[in-house]
């Protein structure tokens, strides 16, 4: 689960992924160019029907199926249908995405899906449209829905946490940072996670450098320092930056320790007597446990 990456939705729990061909973004650092930017008939060769999908993952004991790759809102009727298919086997349907989608689409679309983590790619309309071909207001009407609107069946939120991948002088500065975290503490609240993930050359940016860790650290300073309480960093090993920590400053235990993507002790689980709740000080610990 954590290499979507969703740290507060059953961590550490199994995944199967999968994805299409082709994409709704144009971004000039996509990490997975040969599948998002190829024609669907380069890559579409094997037939999987919505309830094989779904029978393979009950089949195999995996916990949840996610959307990713490219982005499922360009086979969204598919992505809806396997969705159902899978939550008809108790399987959590999950979307990766870059969330730039219609109003008209967001209900249906995320009503389908138990989890999220939603592309928030920098924070300036420049950026947007001559990086990723998109716009920045569209995105984040879509963050804000998933989080503050959208609903599973069961009525309950869909559990979203939201991913910047930061570029070397293109979205890393302190400026566009504060006001990134400053907008989702007042729109989205301070228990949303955050993660900031490491870049690398990749498609029309192989002239970019990689991003430096001490950017990940001070951009995690920035947003812990703007009240958010769950920040992470992603696509390095820091297990300061990949633990969970009780939010009560009286407490900061840590919650769940990671590495890159391995566990290596989890306090929060009904076994470990945690149950969603910090077996320190009682805080609930906002997520799936």
């Amino acid at each position: 689960m954590e290499k979507k990456p969703l740290n507060h939705f059953h961590p550490g729990s199994s995944v199967l992924s999968f994805g299409t061909a082709g994409c709704n973004s144009g971004c000039r650092f996509c990490q997975n160019f040969d599948i998002a930017k190829a024609r669907s008939i380069d890559k579409l060769s094997v037939g999987a029907s919505p309830e094989k999908i779904a029978q393979v993952a009950a089949s195999r004991g995996i916990d949840s199926v996610a959307f990713t790759y490219n982005d499922p809102i360009v086979f969204a009727e598919y992505a809806i249908d396997t969705a159902q298919a899978c939550r008809a086997l108790g399987i959590h349907p999950i979307a990766v995405t870059a969330g730039y989608m219609s109003a008209e689409a967001r209900p249906d679309f995320y009503a389908a899906m138990d989890a999220a983590n939603i592309d928030l790619k920098g924070f300036t309309e420049d950026f947007y449209w001559k990086v990723t071909g998109t716009h920045l207001a569209d995105v984040l009407a879509t963050i804000d829905y998933a989080v503050n609107e959208a609903r599973t069946p069961e009525g309950e939120h869909v559990w979203v946490e939201v991913t910047t991948l930061l570029i070397p002088g293109l979205n890393d500065d302190d400026a566009q940072l504060h006001a990134e975290c400053t907008w989702i503490g007042e729109h989205l609240g301070p228990d949303v996670p955050l993660h900031f993930s490491a870049f690398h050359p990749s498609y029309r940016m192989m002239d970019v450098p990689p991003t430096p860790h001490e950017t990940l650290t001070r951009a995690r300073a920035i947003a812990l320092a703007e009240g958010l309480h769950y920040v992470y960093v992603g696509n390095v090993h820091d297990r300061e930056g990949d633990t969970t920590y009780c939010p009560n400053p009286q407490c900061h235990a840590k919650l769940i320790e990671r590495d890159w993507y391995r566990i290596i002790a989890d306090r929060l689980s009904a076994s470990s007597g945690g149950n969603g709740h910090c077996p320190q000080c009682g805080t609930a610990i906002a997520g799936r446990w």
